[in-house]
């Protein structure tokens, strides 16, 4: 298609070295606005920054703390606990903790996930929040605690 209309402005300007000055110039012009426009309608990449919800110390410090706090103010010998568990919650835009659960299910689970949840609030140390794009956000957190007990649940 281009070449068809340079063709046609060269067989109209043909005789006139003026006017085919003026259409090489319209012709340039033209692309050169063309080219333009199809460069500034590119899409823009979105860029976001995150970061993720942190323990004073880590992850592991967390749990050190909470394994503390649980053994300082539970009893756990109402609860079949030995063995791995997984602590799922969320840490809010102002690093608390909040939506605990608890996996596996006991014996006992609500009064069990009640317990962790009083346990969970001892936790003298805030979270600090996820960031993205410099606003803080809630995100969920999942941390394992292996518990080793003499307490087993025998089906009663």
């Amino acid at each position: 298609m281009n070449k068809k209309l340079l063709t046609t402005f060269l067989l109209l300007f043909n005789n006139d070295i003026i006017s085919l000055r003026k259409a090489i110039i319209i012709l340039l012009l033209f692309f050169g606005i063309v080219g333009y426009s199809q460069e500034s309608q590119a899409p823009k990449e979105a860029t976001t920054t995150s970061q993720n919800a942190e323990f004073p110390g880590g992850d592991e410090a967390f749990a050190k703390e909470f394994l503390q706090m649980i053994h300082s103010y539970i009893d756990l010998g109402k609860y079949a606990v030995n063995g791995k568990f997984v602590f799922v919650f969320d840490v809010n835009t102002s690093g608390k903790v909040e939506n605990l659960d608890v996996l596996p299910k006991v014996k006992n689970s609500d009064m069990f996930i009640d317990d962790m949840k009083f346990a969970i609030k001892k936790v003298k140390k805030k979270w600090k929040p996820a960031m993205k794009d410099g606003q803080p956000v809630i995100s969920k957190k999942i941390i394992k605690i292996n518990f080793t007990s003499d307490h087993f649940d025998h089906g009663d």
